[in-house]
């Protein structure tokens, strides 16, 4: 069906597209009024759009006593509604069509069951008027009625008359929450034969200085009498180019959809939600935020402890692998800093990328690190919530927080996972331990050698000959050569191992750094900056259901 489309601006459908989801954007974060009011304009525009768009409904409403039945019967030709003065004498709405052919399913979306033919009214065809109860009765099913008709027709002519024209209840109730829909609007000020000239005139001028007051500046207002029929063809005009120009309704719904929208970008919070908007610092403040919740992220998550185990602990290894044989296995005695915190030992020798399922034994946040933890999240969602209006800037700090209690456990397991990887055993190790069991060989040999020439000199049998380095028998070269040897290579490879522990300690600070900060933009920024996203989103439907 192709739809009206304004001059300048986006079209119904995306209007209607815009509201659903802002709509379906506040779910949650706004009052349910509020999101189910703009659902329901939503459904309603939609239906609307589906019937005829041939017809224009038109309803006259008004108190008690104003005379709408008896325009109703002037503007149709013949005596439809019954007439009464002092108490309401309509209980259901009923409609006059002209030329009603197809209104049936509108009628029946209005739920509308008396319907009269006014086809001898010449020049309305297309109307369909609706006179509607007083929304004054002391009937409560009439005002329901009343209420309910009011949102649903495409053009509302308010029917005053000149001793209740300035009712608070018409104005309070009626008018003025729908001060945007003027262009779906018309006052008339009817019985205007029972004033005098001069009088009839103040009436207008002050109903029009309440209008205005009512924001309803600029709507038709017409003085016009049901009896005499003074004004009627003006009426009959007006409705006439409203029905001929086939946008009433249209227009009916694009006010609907900005009030709606209207309404949302206004909403509070849910009920039961905390309220109030943050005041100040924006991205700058949103990053000095970040890096204060890595800071306290790195402190909670004892990152200073696991950092020197990390250097202890290779030093720790190397000694084991590379140090002289005869005092290395002293040095299994001494716990490997780094398996008493339980890094390194819960994944496969080689494979620290497995998934590290079991805490830490790295000592637990004290309780003033966890409050400086839950300062810095509290900081985060108060800066990114800076400006924003109430509901969505408490669904930014919740948002900040919705995943707090998972944090720490995260961040232990990042720190068991991204240090893992200083358990790896470097390459020159083996090379190193290879050469040590080399010179022990020999040491052995020379010992080996010697203890033999010292049981054929005990057992006073010659000896072979003996070769020598120098003025030193080969024996004593290897025994004393090989023991200084395997020390002088311990001693160098433990320098080499200090200066790669605090190599790696480096390397695992800074990889921790990157780990945790990561944890912190899962865990923390990143329901942050969905919510913030969201709001854009919103703000972004709102406006294009405002244009």
């Amino acid at each position: 069906m192709k739809l009206l489309r304004r001059k300048e601006g986006p079209t119904l459908d995306a209007r209607l597209a815009a509201l659903r989801e802002a709509a379906a954007l506040g779910e949650g974060r706004l009052s349910e009024q509020a999101v189910s009011g703009a659902r329901t304009v939503a459904e309603r525009a939609g239906a609307r759009r589906e019937l005829s768009l041939d017809h224009t409904v038109v309803a006259l409403a008004g108190a008690t006593g104003s005379g709408k039945s008896s325009l109703y019967n002037a503007l149709a030709g013949q005596d439809l509604a019954a007439v009464g003065v002092t108490r309401p004498t309509t209980s259901t709405a009923q409609a006059a069509l002209w030329d009603g052919a197809g209104a049936g399913p509108l009628l029946d979306w209005l739920d509308v069951p008396h319907r009269h033919s006014a086809d001898g009214v010449a020049g309305l065809s297309g109307l369909v008027l609706l006179d509607l109860p007083d929304h004054d009765s002391i009937r409560l099913s009439h005002r329901l009625e009343v209420d309910r008709l009011v949102e649903l027709v495409d053009l509302l002519v308010w029917v005053v008359d000149p001793q209740k024209y300035a009712d608070a209840a018409l104005h309070e109730r009626y008018l003025r929450p729908l001060a945007g829909h003027r262009d779906v609007t018309v006052v008339v000020l009817n019985q205007v034969d029972r004033l005098p000239a001069g009088a009839a005139a103040r009436c207008l001028d002050d109903l029009r200085h309440l209008l205005t007051g009512d924001g309803l500046t600029g709507v038709p207002l017409l003085a016009v009498s049901a009896r005499t029929g003074q004004g009627l063809d003006e009426l009959r005009t007006l409705l006439g180019d409203r029905v001929a120009d086939r946008r009433s309704w249209s227009a009916r719904l694009a006010a609907d959809i900005t009030a709606a929208a209207d309404h949302l970008a206004t909403a509070g919070p849910p009920e039961g939600s905390p309220g109030g908007a943050a005041d100040g610092g924006g991205a700058k403040a949103m990053a000095g935020m970040e890096r204060a919740l890595s800071r306290a992220l790195w402190a909670a998550a004892g990152v200073p402890v696991v950092v020197e185990a990390v250097a202890k602990g290779h030093r720790h290894r190397a000694v084991v692998a590379t140090g002289w044989p005869v005092t290395r296995w002293l040095r299994r005695f001494r716990p490997d800093p780094l398996r008493r915190l339980r890094i390194g030992g819960a994944t496969p020798e080689g494979r620290p990328d497995r998934e590290i399922v079991a805490r830490t034994s790295v000592p637990a946040a004290t309780a003033g690190q966890r409050a400086q933890v839950d300062t810095a999240i509290r900081d985060v969602g108060e800066a990114a919530a800076s400006g924003l209006p109430g509901p969505w800037a408490a669904a930014v700090r919740q948002a900040a927080r919705s995943r707090a209690h998972d944090l720490i456990d995260a961040v232990d397991r990042v720190v068991a996972t991204t240090s893992a990887g200083a358990t790896r055993r470097p390459r020159w190790w083996r090379v190193v331990n290879v050469l040590q069991w080399l010179v022990f060989a020999g040491m052995v040999g020379g010992a080996g050698w010697l203890g033999v020439l010292f049981a054929l000199d005990y057992l006073r049998l010659p000896q072979p000959p003996l070769p020598h380095v120098g003025m030193v028998p080969w024996p004593t070269v290897l025994l004393v050569g090989g023991a200084l040897a395997g020390v002088l290579i311990a001693l160098v490879s433990r320098l080499a191992a200090w200066a790669g522990g605090r190599r790696r300690a480096r390397r695992a600070s800074k990889a921790l750094r990157g780990a945790i900060g990561k944890v912190g933009r899962e865990f923390v920024l990143a329901p942050v900056e969905a919510e913030l996203d969201a709001y854009a989103c919103f703000m972004a439907a709102v406006e294009l259901a405002r244009a």
